[in-house]
C-alpha cells in the first residue's frame, strides 16, 4: 500500500486546523511539514510552535522534514512539539549518524533526505539504521515545482538497494507529485508520496486525496 503524505506547505494557512481535519477524515494517515530555515533552503517557513499548535488537533503521523542548516540543534525541540518522524538532510550536517541517533533516542523515527544532485552513497551505510530515506525531486524550498524525472532511476536503485540490505526502510518522494508523476513514482518503488498542491490547491482537498490514492493503490 503506497501511502500519501499531504503537505501543508500548499495549504492555506488562515484555515490550517480546518484543513489538516480534512485531509486526516479523507483517510490520510501521514501529514508531511516542511521546516525550511531561509539558510540551507531560499525560504522560511514553520517552528516547533507550529507543529504543537497543531498537535492537539490531530492522530495523524507528524513527518517532520527540517530543510535547516544544523538539524541536531532543533531535533529535541521539534520531538518535545509533537513530531513522530523527523527526516534531516545529508547535506545539512556534518555528522549524519549521530543526527540519525539522536533522533531515534528520543523514540522517534528516522529519515534521511537527498537532494537531487545527492549520491545514495550519502546513506550507503545507515540504512540498517533509517526508517525512510527521502528523496527529493525538486530542488527544496519551494512547493509547486515540476518533477525531475531523472530523479525515477534513483528510486528505482535506492529500492534495489533496500531489498538487497534486508531491511524495511521505507521510501518517501517529495517534489512534484501530481496525477502525472505519482503512477510513474510508486511503481519506481515509492512508499511514500508527498502531496502538496496536488491535494490541498485543489478544489476539494478531501477529494484530490482521496484519487490520488486511489490512483497509486490500483
Amino acid at each position: 500500500m503506497v501511502k500519501i503524505a499531504p503537505s501543508i506547505l500548499s495549504a492555506d494557512f488562515s484555515r490550517l486546523g480546518e484543513q489538516v481535519s480534512i485531509v486526516e477524515q479523507a483517510g490520510a494517515e501521514i501529514l508531511h511539514i516542511d521546516i525550511m530555515d531561509g539558510h540551507f533552503v531560499p525560504n522560511l517557513t514553520f517552528g516547533p510552535g507550529l507543529v504543537s499548535s497543531i498537535r492537539p488537533h490531530s492522530k495523524l503521523s507528524f513527518d517532520v522534514h527540517l530543510m535547516i542548516e544544523k538539524p541536531e540543534q532543533y531535533i529535541k525541540d521539534f520531538a518535545s512539539a509533537g513530531a513522530n518522524h523527523i527526516t534531516v538532510h545529508a547535506e545539512a550536517t556534518s555528522h549524519l549518524h549521530r543526527v540519525v541517533q539522536q533522533i531515534k533516542d528520543l523514540g522517534l523515527t528516522a529519515g534521511v533526505a537527498l537532494n537531487p544532485a545527492s549520491s545514495l552513497d550519502s546513506v550507503k551505510y545507515l540504512l540498517e539504521d533509517l526508517d525512510m530515506v527521502l528523496i527529493m525531486t525538486v530542488n527544496p524550498g519551494f512547493g509547486g515545482q515540476k518533477f525531475i524525472p531523472a530523479c525515477l532511476a534513483k528510486i528505482e536503485e535506492l529500492r534495489a538497494r533496500i531489498l538487497k540490505s534486508g531491511t524495511n526502510c521505507e521510501i518517501e518522494v517529495d517534489g512534484g507529485i501530481n496525477s502525472g508523476t505519482a503512477l510513474e513514482v510508486a511503481r519506481a518503488g515509492a512508499t511514500i508520496l508527498v502531496a502538496g498542491a496536488a491535494v490541498f490547491a485543489q478544489p476539494d482537498p478531501a477529494l484530490a486525496f482521496r484519487q490520488l490514492h486511489e490512483a497509486v493503490n490500483k
